[in-house]
């Protein structure tokens, strides 16, 4: 008997030469996709910080601005912004302001003694900086983000009183 001589089967290598390059490809799209998506996620995040900081002070002078009702004054040796009303025939006064690594609000009675430490911390900031605007209706605001990035708002008062103490 003559012994037959057996060709290799390249069907069964050329399965695996493409299974190979399928999971290089599909590895491949993966790591891109993941970079991708950290890369996003840092930049929504850097975005949310600027935004939530700029909307939280923006929210907080057109909740406030009355007659009379928004200014910024001196507390801690550092500006703030003060938000005076009436409730129930009580005076009280909201501070916004930053201490300590964080911007933080504080709600008291006007003749309550408190010191900056003592407001709640509403957002991580590396500063807050406020001045009055060209004119007595405006608040020039300068907010440093946790990531050192200044975002500057001036906002305009339709109540009165504004920046000028």
């Amino acid at each position: 008997m003559r012994e037959r001589m057996r060709k290799p089967d390249m069907g069964g290598l050329l399965a695996l030469l493409l299974l190979g390059v399928f999971a290089v490809c599909v590895l491949s799209v993966l790591l891109t996709g993941a970079d991708s998506y950290r890369r996003l996620t840092e930049r929504d995040r850097e975005a949310y910080g600027r935004r939530t900081a700029a909307q939280y002070l923006t929210t907080k002078v057109r909740q406030g601005d009355q007659w009379n009702g928004v200014s910024v004054e001196d507390f801690g040796g550092r500006d703030a912004l003060v938000f005076e009303e009436e409730i129930d025939g009580e005076a009280y006064v909201t501070r916004v302001y930053y201490h300590d690594g964080y911007i933080r609000e504080q709600f008291s009675s006007t003749d309550a003694e408190l010191a900056p430490e003592d407001g709640e911390k509403v957002l991580e900031a590396c500063d807050l900086r406020l001045s009055p605007g060209p004119t007595d209706h405006e608040i020039i605001t300068e907010i440093t983000d946790a990531n050192g990035e200044t975002t500057r708002l001036v906002l305009a008062l339709r109540g009165g009183k504004g920046a000028r103490p």
